[in-house]
């Protein structure tokens, strides 16, 4: 049996950004490729080891149908990043980071607006055949890093996700909506679009 694609999904804390993004995603490639198939995980490059994903983060995840009342912070390790075939990351620094602590994964590291940006360069016809959801990650993640040159690059303030962390309720709204804008593209190239089911 193949065993299941991996995502690793990085923010500071991980208590607002990647969980959110992890839930999100994990909802739509369930529907999508079946449950188990993709494996969807976060950390944070200063997680706050243990603690419950912030409940301005939640109640917007849960607007938006996802659920995170389970989840629990977790530190990165070089092992996660080794482990994982795309890593998502909120900021152009955690890309930074990822990079220092297992330098190659960088090719396969992309800030969630990074990728949705590289994605939309990604023809529906140069997406894979349809097969398991790891053989599919295996080719989409080399075609997305193809198309960094190609495409001009986002202004770093375009290319992060804002950190709402200890903010106002109107910066958690920016979060998600930047990380909901994003999502299509993104889920489009993971196997998740209208035209791929």
């Amino acid at each position: 049996m193949t065993s299941a694609a991996r995502i690793l999904i990085v923010c500071t804390g991980n208590v607002c950004r990647s969980p959110y993004i992890e839930r999100r995603l994990q909802h739509e490639l369930d529907l999508a490729w079946g449950h188990g198939a993709v494996e969807v995980s976060s950390a944070g490059t200063g997680a706050l080891v243990d603690a419950a994903m912030e409940p301005d983060a939640l109640s917007r995840l849960t607007g938006a149908g996802g659920a995170g009342e389970d989840f629990r912070a977790r530190a990165i390790t070089r092992e996660l990043v080794a482990d994982s075939q795309l890593v998502i990351v909120a900021t152009r620094d955690h890309r930074g980071a990822v990079s220092r602590l297992y330098p190659r994964a960088l090719a396969r590291t992309h800030t969630l607006r990074d990728l949705a940006h590289l994605a939309a360069g990604v023809r529906d016809d140069e997406l894979p055949p349809r097969a398991s959801a790891r053989e599919w990650l295996d080719q989409v993640v080399p075609l997305i890093a193809s198309q960094r040159g190609l495409r001009p690059p986002l202004e770093p303030r375009e290319a992060d996700v804002i950190d709402p962390f200890r903010q106002g309720r109107d910066v958690f709204d920016t979060m998600s909506t930047q990380v909901e804008d994003a999502l299509p593209q993104v889920l489009r190239v993971l196997g998740a679009g209208a035209g791929s089911r």
